[in-house]
């Protein structure tokens, strides 16, 4: 059985403007370990909203990622940039490979706050192990 994910690509300008404007906080609400899909929320300015690093290259037992959206997310990432996407009605930022470590997650937020223009001084991060 094949189950079908909604993904649907987000302009970055277009979330909250409080992410561009405050500090930010990533905090991981699941591990980023033996998972594809990692869940967190982004939390500034008194607001929050759900943002998930999704390993865009699963694909067994069956892929996370139709085509295009995995070479999507290969093109930015070769271009030191990350792709934003809504999957399953979450925010989302497919990440080329099958899995995360800290250094990863990082470098994902780092190119997420590049794709909404500011400096990725603004943002931390909260990992569960």
């Amino acid at each position: 059985m094949t189950t079908r994910h909604t993904v649907s690509a987000v302009d970055p300008f277009e979330l909250p403007e409080w992410l561009g404007t405050s500090q930010v906080v990533w905090a991981a609400t699941t591990s980023i370990h033996d998972t594809y899909l990692v869940t967190g929320e982004l939390s500034g300015a008194g607001e929050q909203t759900a943002c998930d690093l999704l390993a865009a290259d699963v694909a067994y037992p069956q892929p996370v990622l139709e085509e295009q959206w995995r070479s999507s997310a290969h093109q930015a990432w070769t271009h030191a940039q990350v792709s934003v996407l809504e999957y399953d009605g979450r925010l989302t930022l497919p990440v080329p490979g099958t899995g995360f470590t800290a250094d990863l997650v990082l470098e994902s937020l780092a190119r997420f706050a590049k794709a909404l223009g500011v400096s990725s001084d603004r943002f931390s991060a909260t990992l569960r192990l």
